[in-house]
């Protein structure tokens, strides 16, 4: 009896011993390991506080492939550009992102993915967040946008100005804009009339928005499981809040409900998917539709805004735009109205948000290592992937602020990515061409499947704030605010503090 009781003990121990990565070699041709000094814990808490420094250090330490210790898994983080086509499109029985994504939107939404989650989010976001699709959803938002931001505009008020939070009315407005293009409007029959119904839907989606930024707050340290007991309480209040707000039963209950929503919803329930998990579906839609695109149209005017020139030629653009196509904007004219095939004819707006996404889009692109998997760097090493393991790209360090591709890479060019024939540039590092040069949407089969949507949302407001205002910062000589770096990994990056800005009606 005494002797297994010594041999369970004995077993436990080599058990725990496991677990805390005691044991954890690096086998021949594997990058160089680093397990930290905490058992088990590894890097994680390094990671979490600040993953931009923490990657740099690691590089500097162990070159651009190595693989760390962090909460009980293993890392491989690789920093060579040239490796990311290779990783992106390997097969998914070696490296499957659906893995990590299926542990992130459990922990962080409530929803349990399915085999089918992935086949219908693709296909409605291919019928509906592209092409033609596309064309009726940008018409969509561009009434939202009507309803949200240029509804004064025709009632006769002087030039007065106003003053406002920048990241908090740009988030505000694109989040608001995009939730009613997607989710739906108050009906007309409910509210009595159009006019109370666009008010409520004013009020509804700010009344969601302020919830939203309460959650989005927690984020981060809900991510990656760091909550302390008050805020884990007070994020299970606001997700049951969203999934109450979002529920389908409600959704359905709304007016020009767009198909990307409806069809997902009808497809979900097709395959057996029980109603309140597709609310929670939901709310995890509502995130990954609207979670960076405000914050981007931040980056994006306060960039333009420290840069005059920049402003000027971008400004100069859009109104040339809108007067090929018969809107003149003048004293007493209406709104200009937008159309996707006006957002077509922007290249220096579009080089404009991709030189603000190479500044401040940090997304880490994760795969599960499946099996034991070979991997070739530019220098021609050849390395192993340890089934188990997972291998990530953090491309905000390297490609997007390399300076080997990108010169001056700290600095905004409005024009970076554009040729003075208003082609597309070409990158390259150490005379080869590079294929990812600046990756905010990810790539490979989790490619961000609404990018198009995204871009076209957020061009559609700066679009309309540099058509119908005059915007100035409040103190120019204020410096641009730097990121939270507690955001690091999880899309578009946001300010540690806000900028005062002044904006007014230009005619």
């Amino acid at each position: 009896m005494v002797l297994w009781v010594i041999l369970l003990l004995v077993s436990s121990l080599l058990g725990g011993l496991y677990v805390l990565g005691v044991f954890r070699r690096r086998r021949p041709n594997e990058p160089p390991l680093d397990k930290g000094t905490v058992p088990w814990l590894g890097y994680l808490l390094e990671f979490q506080k600040d993953s931009s420094e923490f990657l740099k250090r690691m590089q500097r330490k162990h070159g651009d492939v190595f693989t760390v210790l962090m909460g009980g898994c293993y890392f491989t983080f690789v920093m060579d550009p040239f490796c990311f086509g290779t990783i992106v499109k390997e097969s998914r029985s070696k490296l499957d992102f659906t893995t990590n994504a299926t542990e992130l939107v459990l922990r962080v939404f409530g929803y349990k993915p399915t085999k089918a989650t992935h086949s219908v989010v693709h296909a409605s976001s291919t019928k509906h967040l592209m092409g033609d699709g596309l064309t009726v959803l940008t018409q969509a938002t561009m009434e939202s946008f009507r309803k949200l931001l240029l509804f004064n505009l025709s009632s006769g008020e002087k030039r007065v100005w106003q003053e406002e939070n920048l990241f908090h009315y740009c988030y505000n407005i694109v989040f608001r804009a995009g939730y009613l293009a997607l989710y739906g409007t108050e009906p007309p029959r409910g509210a009595g009339n159009k006019e109370k119904a666009e008010e409520q839907d004013r009020l509804h989606s700010n009344q969601l928005f302020q919830e939203f930024r309460k959650y989005d707050r927690l984020f981060p340290r809900l991510a990656f499981g760091l909550l302390p007991p008050k805020d884990k309480r007070e994020a299970e209040r606001l997700k049951r809040h969203f999934w109450n707000m979002l529920s389908v039963k409600k959704v359905w209950q709304k007016d020009n409900i767009s198909g990307w929503i409806s069809d997902q919803d009808q497809l979900l329930a097709e395959n057996s998917i029980p109603e309140y998990m597709r609310d929670r579906f939901m709310f995890m839609l509502l995130w990954a539709s609207q979670g960076n695109t405000g914050p981007t149209a931040f980056w994006l005017l306060l960039y333009l805004l420290k840069h005059p020139e920049a402003l000027q030629a971008v400004r100069e653009e859009v109104d040339k735009v809108s007067r090929e196509s018969g809107q003149q904007l003048k004293a007493g004219s209406p709104p200009v109205t937008v159309t996707r095939d006006m957002l077509n004819q922007t290249p220096l707006l579009d080089s404009a948000l991709e030189e603000t996404l190479r500044l401040v889009a940090a997304p880490m692109l994760v795969r599960a290592v499946l099996e034991d998997t070979s991997l070739r760097t530019s220098s021609g090493t050849e390395l192993t992937l340890r089934k188990g393991d997972k291998v990530a790209l953090f491309p905000h360090i390297s490609v997007q602020m390399n300076p080997e591709i990108h010169e001056e890479p700290h600095k905004f060019k409005y024009d970076r990515f554009v040729n003075p024939d208003g082609t597309k540039k070409d990158f390259y590092r150490n005379g080869k061409k590079l294929k990812f040069v600046s990756m905010p949407w990810g790539a490979g089969v989790s490619t961000c499947p609404g990018r198009f949507f995204a871009t076209a949302e957020m061009k559609l407001f700066v679009f309309l704030m540099l058509s119908h205002f005059d915007l100035e910062l409040v103190h120019e000589e204020e410096e641009i605010p730097a990121i939270d770096i507690s955001r690091w990994g999880f899309g578009t990056m946001q300010p540690v503090r806000d900028v005062r800005f002044r904006y007014r009606p230009r005619f």
